[in-house]
């Protein structure tokens, strides 16, 4: 296992939007992911096909788009109307949940920080997408409480060389509202990483995208 310093690449990810539409007796569903949202045109992929759709056009799939804007787009299938935005998700009964999203302020070090929630305790946690899972140091989990002496003893590789280290299980990791649970974790002997490294044992639970020096992390549903 290799704890690397943080790395995030700049340049938004990609922000999906997934759809579920049921079309006419008998019922069919149609998957539609928003790639692009652009005024009076938006990029979209239609049960895996590319489509690129001006205003008052229909996809040979059915779907027409009526009016959009870069920050969202009305479409129409068998006749039903809906909003399609970047941060929502609508089924197949055209019910739209809202997703949860928090935003990261990149900081003078070009890091990615924030105040998150381990196992009921607050912590400073680092975005760090070269790390495989969450880390922190034994001093850190002394702190939170966690008894990371019950976990299975591994060696890893830090920035200062071979380090002795035990995988445990996180029973809740919250940023932001957005909770994982049962996260697999890292506990370094000593006292690095500095911060919480939030890995992608975390990561994964979320969709990121990068905007203007500031990190969006969305709840995925």
């Amino acid at each position: 296992m290799f704890i690397e310093h943080f790395s995030f690449i700049k340049g938004s990810a990609r922000c999906l939007l997934m759809v579920a539409i049921l079309a006419s007796s008998p019922a069919k569903s149609i998957e539609i992911q928003a790639q692009a949202l652009l005024k009076d045109m938006v990029v979209i992929v239609v049960d895996g096909t590319r489509r690129v759709i001006k205003a008052g056009d229909r996809s040979p799939e059915g779907v027409l788009l009526v009016t959009s804007s870069p920050h969202r787009a009305i479409v129409e299938v068998n006749g039903q109307r809906q909003q399609l935005t970047l941060s929502t998700q609508i089924s197949s009964a055209f019910a739209t949940k809202n997703r949860l999203e928090v935003s990261i302020p990149r900081n003078q070090f070009n890091q990615y920080v924030t105040t998150g929630t381990i196992n009921g305790r607050r912590a400073k946690v680092l975005v760090d997408t070269g790390a495989t899972v969450v880390a922190l140091s034994s001093q850190q989990a002394q702190q939170l409480g966690i008894n990371y002496l019950q976990g299975r003893a591994t060696t890893v590789v830090t920035a200062s060389g071979r380090a002795n280290a035990y995988q445990i299980k996180l029973r809740s990791v919250i940023v932001g509202g957005i909770n994982a649970e049962v996260v697999s974790a890292v506990v370094v002997e000593g006292d690095y990483p500095e911060m919480v490294l939030l890995g992608m044992s975390y990561l994964n639970y979320v969709d990121m995208r990068e905007q203007n020096g500031v990190l969006l992390l969305q709840s995925k549903l």
